[in-house]
């Protein structure tokens, strides 16, 4: 009863199965996989940077065009930390188009902290920035599937995302703390001259910090330097050893090949007679087939159901598609996502239950094969000494469909 179920719902999919299988035929047609999510939300990640920083420019009641530059950089403290994020926000939309993990953890972060910030100090005049990263960060946790790439690319923007945040956290606090040195950092270019200079953990001693606090500052900068720059080489160097230690697959082209698909006896022969015949097969199993069951040449190891799966196996290219799974729902899947892929190939369903043929027939395979039918009819019709045709095989064995209007 739950297999027959399985299969009912295979064949008549609720609302949900029908709205996702709309989706999946609207984002084909938009060909969406090659720019969304990570189009849409780095441009939602930017806007929320740039908003942010809008935000606290306009708090600055002192950032007058006609005093630029001499107090663009002259921030009250309590607004460092969301400049910060203003311009990480920047930074990591340019990682999200690269579908980078790491940038998409990060724009994760940076969002909740924005939104924890709002929640915590009660900043009720800028609700529409809330309700904004709320929604942005909903979208990103829901897309993580989408983010899982790890690169040279992003080690790199990791190491330039790090060094700018660094570098501004630096300045503003030398700014902040400037009357604490000696002589006192007044201006925006000693700032930045005293800030590369603490990061590189050079210390000419020409501007030396006195104040406690100035030199906690100090300090800071100079362990948040060495941080950086160890995590940034680490960043960098692990993609380039392995890109350079690791040979690059080719990827294998196939056309005018049969798919088996399943990891059932009944799939391991029907592979092998395709082989003995030196067709071009592909096997694809959801698992390695253990040592002596069958050595193919051509193996996918995956989900016949997921359409990367069948794309990898190049389904569209193929002559014909055999869906041999032990459950019969399983193959009824199969058939729609071959059919969705919108190929030449015909569709073979082995069914595994007699009593699930009429429904299995309902997604239109072109072919529907029983092997407990076949078995068990050709015994009783060679012991009863009735005649076995070709035309008796494919009316009754195979259910071969002539309806009108379904091509084979």
């Amino acid at each position: 009863m739950p297999e027959e179920k399985n299969v009912q719902w295979a064949v008549h999919p609720g609302r949900w199965a029908r709205f996702k299988r709309l989706t999946r035929r609207v984002g084909s047609a938009v060909r969406a996989h090659y720019w969304f999510p990570h189009i849409p939300l780095s441009l939602a990640l930017a806007c929320a940077g740039l908003l942010l920083l809008w935000i606290i420019f306009t708090l600055q009641r002192r950032v007058l065009l006609s005093d630029f530059p001499r107090h663009i950089f002259d921030f009250r403290p309590s607004s460092m930390p969301y400049v910060l994020i203003g311009v990480a926000m920047l930074i990591m939309s340019v990682g999200l188009l690269f579908r980078s993990r790491f940038a998409w953890i990060i724009a994760i972060l940076l969002t909740a902290s924005t939104i924890l910030s709002a929640i915590i100090i009660g900043r009720s005049h800028h609700r529409f920035l809330t309700y904004y990263d709320g929604i942005l960060l909903a979208a990103l946790l829901l897309s993580y599937r989408w983010f899982d790439r790890s690169s040279l690319a992003a080690g790199t923007l990791f190491a330039v995302t790090s060094a700018l945040l660094l570098l501004i956290y630096a300045v503003f606090g030398s700014l902040y703390f400037g009357d604490q040195f000696s002589p006192p950092v007044k201006d925006l270019v000693t700032a930045f001259y005293f800030a590369v200079v603490t990061m590189g953990t050079v210390g000419y001693g020409d501007i030396t910090p006195k104040a406690p606090e100035a030199r906690l500052f100090t300090v800071s900068v100079i362990v948040l330097g060495l941080a950086v720059f160890a995590t940034s080489v680490t960043a960098i160097a692990g993609p380039m050893i392995a890109r350079l230690t690791t040979r690059k697959e080719k990827r294998m082209k196939r056309a005018n090949h049969f798919i088996v698909i399943g990891a059932t006896p009944l799939a391991y022969n029907t592979y092998r007679e395709f082989k003995k015949r030196r067709q071009t097969v592909t096997l694809i199993t959801p698992h390695a087939p253990a040592s002596g069951e069958i050595e193919p040449d051509d193996l996918i190891v995956g989900d016949a159901n997921s359409l990367e799966t069948l794309r990898k196996a190049d389904a569209d290219q193929a002559q014909a598609v055999l869906a041999m799974r032990a459950d019969d729902s399983d193959n009824a899947f199969i058939v729609l996502a071959v059919k969705e892929l919108k190929g030449r190939a015909k569709t073979v369903v082995a069914i595994n239950d007699s009593k699930h043929i009429e429904r299995i027939k309902l997604v239109q395979p072109d072919f529907v094969i029983a092997p407990e039918v076949l078995g068990g009819e050709l015994l009783a019709m060679m012991l009863s000494g009735e005649p076995i045709t070709g035309d008796f095989l494919m009316e009754r064995i195979l259910h071969f469909d002539r309806s009108p209007g379904h091509t084979s």
